[in-house]
């Protein structure tokens, strides 16, 4: 039973992959589907890391302080382990003092 759904997965993700390939063989001249195929893989990150982002803590506050904080420093262009450590040093702290 268990082997019919990895085969079941497997060809699943070869179509995924192998469609765009053979239905778009050549360029695509359309702008606003060149606008929809650039910017879809950043729509679906955002989608998938901002409510993680809200609920990984035990706070809201501390979660929107640690949001803030990775706001500014990846709008300066820092490093992402820059960004991301001080973000989680941000939430510690916010977590810390709001336990006082």
């Amino acid at each position: 039973m268990m082997i019919k759904y990895i085969f079941l997965m497997a060809i699943t993700t070869y179509l995924i992959r192998m469609l765009p390939l053979t239905l778009f063989q050549k360029e695509i001249k359309n702008k606003y589907i060149k606008r929809v195929l650039y910017y879809t893989p950043y729509a679906c990150l955002t989608a998938m890391t901002v409510p993680a982002i809200f609920y990984s803590t035990s706070s809201v506050l501390s979660a929107l302080a640690g949001f803030a904080v990775a706001l500014v420093l990846g709008y300066q262009k820092k490093s992402l382990p820059k960004v991301a450590i001080f973000a989680c040093v941000t939430v510690f702290l916010v977590e810390r003092l709001m336990g006082l």
